[in-house]
């Protein structure tokens, strides 16, 4: 009888008890053998409820943590820094799985059929597996969905494409964003286990300080990112993210292929300083809300997807007493 393979999830998380456990739950409910939880701040419900449970780790990474961790460096000061950190010290205390998938707390795998048959699928060379991302988009309140359903947005993977059909679906604002999307277009990746001198990054493993060559895509498997679900959530990180998160300087977003288009971090500036609140919201109601008229482009070129994630059943099943 062939090996099935197990896999497993890390994540640093920084949020409620109810999106921690909702994150832990979901992962459990596909099939997840361990899921690791870093826990950025202390959260005592979530903390609690992940130590009852025999498939989940918590660790709490306080300053004696990042003593031990760093010792004279101590807590690195950027998210990133202390994502990576956090994956690589997972990954390498032996996790216990066969594939390690390194996540956000807004991150949720939708395999379409079992993600253990597309692993074990995969050739014995291949190192990491990528999972390409859909973005969330907030219902329409005028138009909502079934209650429990998200639409969610995907894009072309070829460039060209993606490009041509990303400036046809959001016309005011298409040229500045890759792919449409607000957030990453680069997805995550699941890391085989057992080899030496690897470190795991936010989107990429490296291998003796070499991107990964061994990179294999999951077409059957997708991860639904939640990362404006609705313009309140938007708006309570975007201050973070603009400064020192996914919209900060130094990252290029379309900016990298286009030379027409300005970077996330240069196109909110520009929009705060034209517009203020209004502007952004703006940008919001054209890119992230699944209005009749979004949902219609999107579905011309297969980019439309109705997906149900019911965490709160998930959440009540996995740890009913935190529920």
């Amino acid at each position: 009888m062939s090996h099935v393979p197990s896999w497993g999830v890390v994540a640093t998380i920084r949020a409620t008890a109810k999106d921690i456990l909702n994150f832990a739950a979901h992962h459990l409910d596909l099939g997840a053998h361990r899921v690791f939880v870093y826990l950025d701040e202390d959260e005592p419900e979530a903390r609690s409820a992940l130590k009852r449970h025999p498939k989940c780790r918590v660790i709490l990474t306080d300053d004696a943590y990042w003593r031990r961790r760093r010792k004279e460096r101590g807590r690195p000061d950027g998210h990133q820094h202390r994502q990576v950190v956090n994956a690589t010290h997972c990954y390498q205390r032996d996790p216990q799985v066969d594939w390690l998938l390194h996540a956000d707390v807004d991150e949720f795998l939708l395999p379409g059929v079992s993600l253990q048959s597309q692993l074990a699928a995969l050739a014995p060379t291949t190192g990491s597996a990528r999972v390409r991302p859909m973005e969330a988009l907030q219902s329409d309140p005028d138009d909502p969905p079934p209650d429990g359903q998200l639409w969610c947005k995907s894009f072309d993977v070829p460039l060209r494409a993606r490009r041509e059909r990303t400036i046809r679906t959001y016309p005011t604002f298409g040229t500045h964003l890759n792919g449409g999307f607000v957030s990453h277009v680069a997805g995550k990746i699941l890391v085989r286990t057992g080899r030496e001198n690897i470190v795991i990054r936010i989107h990429n493993a490296f291998v003796n300080n070499e991107k990964d060559t061994t990179l294999a895509d999951l077409p059957d498997c997708k991860l639904i990112h939640l990362h404006a679900p609705s313009w309140e959530d938007w708006q309570s990180r975007y201050r973070y993210r603009l400064e020192r998160g996914s919209y900060r300087p130094d990252l290029k977003g379309a900016a990298g292929y286009c030379s027409a288009a300005m970077t996330m971090h240069d196109l909110f500036s520009m929009l705060e300083q034209r517009g203020g609140l209004t502007a952004l919201q703006e940008f919001y109601q054209e890119v992230c809300v699944a209005t009749p008229a979004l949902r219609t482009r999107l579905d011309r070129y297969g980019n439309l997807h109705a997906v149900t994630l019911d965490l709160d059943s998930k959440r009540a099943r996995h740890f009913p007493k935190a529920a």
